[in-house]
């Protein structure tokens, strides 16, 4: 697996490798004569660790990693598509704690759009 920090959230994003590699595809197709992209991909794979899960099937976070999600004793896994986040149980409380009515108009604006007939989102 892949570690990593997350983009938009105080969380970590765990990629099996085959994903990880498909997205380390796309970032290697960036100009890197372009400032903004190589700064991009080099704040973007900052602190990117590669685990194996030991033989009770857990993974050893890094100590970079464990401060930048203040991680503390209680922690939640939850499933993001291709990936899966490692969160602190009472930040991810905090995020997803949403009124019905902001996440119906959240859930709109991103999906509302949608052709699901279509074979690309």
């Amino acid at each position: 697996f892949v570690v990593k920090r997350a983009v938009f959230q105080p969380c970590l994003e765990v990629y099996p490798i085959r994903g990880w590699e498909q997205v380390m595809n796309k970032l290697n197709k960036l100009n890197r004569f372009i400032k903004k992209n190589t700064d991009f991909i080099r704040m973007f794979t900052a602190g990117v660790k590669i685990v194996e899960p030991d033989n009770a099937g857990r993974l050893q976070i890094s100590k970079d990693l464990t401060l930048f999600a203040n991680l503390k004793k209680e922690v939640v896994i939850t499933s993001a598509g291709e990936l899966f986040e490692i969160w602190d149980k009472d930040e991810y409380e905090n995020v997803i704690t949403t009124s019905e009515e902001d996440f119906a108009k959240l859930a709109e604006e991103v999906m509302g759009s949608i052709n699901f007939d279509d074979e690309e989102l």
